[in-house]
């Protein structure tokens, strides 16, 4: 990968992106004539994945323009290049947590970048600040030839996804998959087995995921999480989430499994 792609220019959630003969990539360099005056913030963020990556934020009068257009990054997964995708997700987590740590939680005092670390110092307290992670898990239930899938209130477009959720304090990563799966619909599981992880920057998670096994119990759906959830065979399956996803990756892996079993 070039070092040409190097920035990540956001507007808020939003990644600047440039669209030519149907695909999408981040705009080179030259493209950028004329945002310095928009720039608020710019943050270097080392190399992610053989790129090297610097972070802008813009205002929002930073219009659209040259083929190129502002896209919600959460849109990306599967259009963009994976390794620049992961790349554009760590600069926007290193851009929002920067944003809001400006100031010292401890004593209030304006915080500073610390030198030859990502963190920001107090220069009063001299409390380190160090970018956070949110772990969460994200797991498909498997019953048999069945997987349990669920629509959230949050999906801004009405499709189905496998059940994820934050981890507390005290909880292993089992235990929380054990946990949200009984909360959000009523289900008990077991044999819990490690699949894989994302970083997901909405605005700091970091998703991890497990295949389990149903071991008892009714759907009973918590209303205010979960607008419906059921039980599906890979022949009949609703609108899944987009590819690029660990979402998808799960229920792809399920779909593959079926083809496999007699």
């Amino acid at each position: 990968m070039s070092e040409e792609y190097s920035s990540f220019i956001f507007q808020g959630d939003k990644l600047l992106v440039k669209t030519e003969d149907g695909d999408v990539h981040v705009p080179l360099s030259p493209d950028m004539a004329g945002l310095n005056e928009h720039v608020i913030r710019r943050q270097d963020v080392g190399t992610i994945n053989g790129i090297n990556v610097c972070a802008i934020e813009v205002d929002d009068q930073t219009a659209d323009s040259n083929g190129m257009a502002f896209r919600e990054l959460r849109t990306l997964p599967g259009v963009l290049d994976e390794r620049l995708f992961a790349a554009a997700s760590r600069a926007l987590q290193i851009l929002n947590w920067e944003k809001t740590h400006q100031y010292c939680g401890r004593c209030g005092s304006a915080t500073e970048p610390k030198a030859g670390e990502l963190a920001r110092v107090c220069p009063q307290c001299s409390l380190i600040i160090y970018p956070e992670v949110s772990p969460a898990i994200i797991v498909a239930v498997i019953r048999g030839h069945e997987i349990l899938l669920a629509r959230s209130h949050r999906f801004q477009t009405p499709f189905y996804s496998v059940l994820a959720g934050f981890v507390e304090p005290g909880e292993t990563f089992e235990d929380t998959v054990r946990r949200e799966v009984k909360e959000e619909t009523g289900i008990q599981v077991g044999n819990i087995r490690y699949f894989g992880s994302q970083s997901w920057p909405f605005p700091n998670s970091f998703m991890v995921g497990f295949v389990c096994d149903y071991e008892c119990g009714e759907i009973a759906i918590d209303e205010s999480e979960i607008a419906d959830a059921g039980w599906f065979t890979a022949d009949n399956l609703p609108s899944l989430p987009r590819n690029g996803t660990i979402a998808r990756r799960l229920i792809d892996d399920y779909i593959e499994g079926t083809k496999r079993v007699p």
